[in-house]
């Protein structure tokens, strides 16, 4: 076989500092070789791609996702090879292996991407991987603020300073916050320390929404956007997760495979006769099944669009808002039949979000812009 026919399979076990590289021929029966280590540096990977390209006219390179990026991906793909992100969960394991080094890592996944074994992940452009990071540090910083606002409430409750209304957090909760007097000054410095990193938390949050809100309208995905709000418990923040998290929805061939991607499928093992079904398999992308799940609980109430609502759904075509409407029809209608056969309610809160993820694919791929 000549070069000009010939393809090897590349393997790469990435790090922070070093890269481990493997390569395997085109062949089943010939050994899978280690190269050595690397530096990860731009400079040091383009030497190796040139190196590989005096070998073959086709190079395979695949690497597992990691913290470190696509910054490789797309080194590779500008230099013309073809390159493969895979998930770890997804990458097939031996149970008999014990032994696991960088070198093994990489030789393993040269191995396994030339038997095709490798599902390959989806990989985002460099605008859209810039909205998902700012979508994930909003949600960093929600994270935060609860945590700060559970300090807060612990705190006064191990002093007996109990709120009687049922909303907190309101401006009435807060002025009753700064009415808390104590007798020890150390109590007193501990509450406003609290609170003030609250307040700190708080707008933070408002400064990354803010963010979000000017940013979106220059997006590409903007339409797909506005379009997922004319669904019940979609509002701006879901929409555009589900979108920065998801991307392009039409690599999903049909939307239980978008539910399967987001882990909102019943487990299952079954054998012979026996089947067990599960709970969900929690499996893929845990930000949007949260959105999801967090939506999916308005769905208790009755059947008819809120007032800011209906301006939303007033500047949609008439195709989204027949969706809209069909979704908010079946899915109530399915809240309180599952609640009639006496369901959990977070039972019936995860079937009603699956459901959902099948509404959020069909309005996204109708309003997405053509490749």
């Amino acid at each position: 076989m000549t070069d000009e026919e010939r393809t090897i399979y590349v393997g790469i076990d990435v790090s922070k500092a070093k890269l481990a590289i493997a390569i395997a021929d085109g062949m089943d029966r010939d050994e899978v070789l280690s190269l050595g280590t690397i530096e990860n540096a731009p400079a040091s990977v383009a030497k190796l791609l040139k190196k590989l390209s005096n070998r073959a006219s086709r190079v395979a390179v695949c690497y597992e996702a990691g913290p470190t990026g696509y910054g490789l991906y797309r080194q590779v793909r500008a230099f013309g090879f073809e390159c493969f992100v895979v998930a770890p969960s997804l990458i097939p394991v031996r149970t008999g292996e014990r032994v696991k080094t960088d070198r093994l890592d990489a030789m393993r996944l040269a191995r396994l991407l030339r038997a095709g074994e490798l599902t390959p992940s989806w990989v985002p452009d460099e605008t859209h991987e810039a909205m998902r990071d700012l979508v994930r540090a909003r949600e960093s910083a929600a994270e935060d603020q609860r945590h700060k606002r559970q300090l807060v409430s612990a705190f006064l409750l191990r002093h007996g300073r109990v709120y009687h209304r049922t909303k907190p957090w309101t401006m009435r909760y807060r002025r009753w916050l700064q009415c808390q007097s104590f007798d020890h000054p150390a109590h007193q410095i501990a509450l406003q320390e609290m609170l003030q990193a609250e307040r700190n938390a708080a707008e933070r949050l408002d400064r990354l929404t803010g963010h979000i809100e000017a940013l979106v309208p220059e997006w590409t995905l903007a339409p797909a956007v506005n379009a997922l709000q004319a669904l019940r418990g979609v509002a701006l923040i879901s929409a555009v997760t589900f979108m920065a998290e998801i991307g392009d929805v039409r690599r999903f061939d049909t939307p239980v495979k978008l539910m399967a991607y987001l882990g909102l499928v019943p487990s299952e093992y079954s054998t012979g006769k026996t089947t067990r079904r599960g709970g969900i398999t929690r499996a893929g992308n845990a930000h949007v099944r949260h959105k999801l799940i967090e939506g999916a609980w308005t769905y208790r109430l009755p059947v008819r669009p809120g007032a800011r609502k209906l301006y939303i759904l007033r500047e949609q075509p008439p195709e989204i808002q027949d969706i809209a409407w069909k979704a908010q029809s079946r899915l109530t209608a399915r809240y309180r039949k599952l609640s009639r056969r006496g369901k959990r309610s977070t039972v019936i809160t995860t079937a009603i979000a699956r459901e959902m993820a099948a509404f959020m694919w069909d309005i996204a791929r109708r309003t997405m812009p053509a490749n």
